[in-house]
């Protein structure tokens, strides 16, 4: 069975048949997903899917362009539903560098917050890092944010710094982008990281691999990623499965 480790499936690109495709998962070895909030909206969205859906789990948190909407009220609302079963993860957090808007400030500022909040519940974290690469690894650095653990989303840096978070105990979050032709980068990380280190992910309805670049992801295309990822450790596409399964269940805590 296959563990989805990072999907938006409360997005409004499933409003007209998100049942469908979600009760649809089983039939393809989907026995796992975590819905990973992006703003207060979809913190509550997130917990009405994992009420809906045994096999959905949830992460709650701000994702850094969404920032400007956080205040001291809406991070203790985070917290106090922190506790709740099925939520397993703070996420996703961090900073993104790729638009002008939220001022980098207010970016580390909600970042900090929310790795403070992390700490006060005990989750894991979903680090969602883009092109912000030293600010992000310095603030986890300084904020002790590795005795959370969790997972570097959707990782976009080089081996070098794939190093630095594996050192911390981090793992690696791989999509779509790995099937891309300009994934060296990607393809090299995965090559080195242990396989006992990635996680499987796909950001739907975001990234989806090829041969669907472009349109819109799901769940059921881990299987492109699993067959690349096989090819480049040069091993048993049931074997890639049974691990990254494995390292999802650790790194949230689940024990189902």
């Amino acid at each position: 069975m296959i563990f989805e480790t990072h999907a938006h499936y409360d997005d409004s690109a499933f409003n007209k048949d998100r049942e469908e495709i979600l009760t649809s998962m089983q039939a393809s070895r989907i026995e796992y997903i975590v819905n990973v909030s992006s703003c207060m909206e979809t913190c509550r969205s997130t917990i009405a899917l994992t009420e809906k859906y045994p096999f959905i789990y949830g992460a709650l948190g701000v994702h850094p362009s969404d920032t400007l909407e956080l205040n001291e009220e809406n991070i203790k609302w985070i917290e106090k539903k922190c506790v709740l079963d099925k939520i397993v993860a703070v996420g996703e957090i961090g900073l993104d560098y790729h638009w002008d808007e939220p001022e980098r400030n207010i970016q580390k500022k909600w970042f900090i917050k929310q790795l403070e909040l992390a700490r006060k519940v005990n989750l894991p974290l979903i680090i969602h890092s883009r092109e912000a690469a030293q600010d992000t690894l310095n603030i986890i650095k300084e904020q002790k944010a590795y005795e959370n653990g969790g997972v570097i989303h959707c990782f976009s840096y080089d081996v070098e710094l794939a190093k630095e978070y594996l050192k911390m105990g981090f793992y690696i979050g791989v999509g779509g982008v790995l099937t891309f032709k300009n994934a060296k980068k990607l393809r090299e990380v995965v090559a080195y990281a242990p396989i006992e280190k990635l996680v499987l992910e796909t950001d739907c309805p975001y990234l989806a691999p090829e041969p669907y670049r472009g349109k819109r992801n799901n769940s059921t295309y881990l299987h492109y990623i699993i067959e690349e990822i096989a090819y480049i450790k040069g091993i048993n596409k049931e074997i890639v499965e049974e691990i990254t399964t494995t390292n999802a269940k650790t790194m949230y805590r689940i024990k189902a």
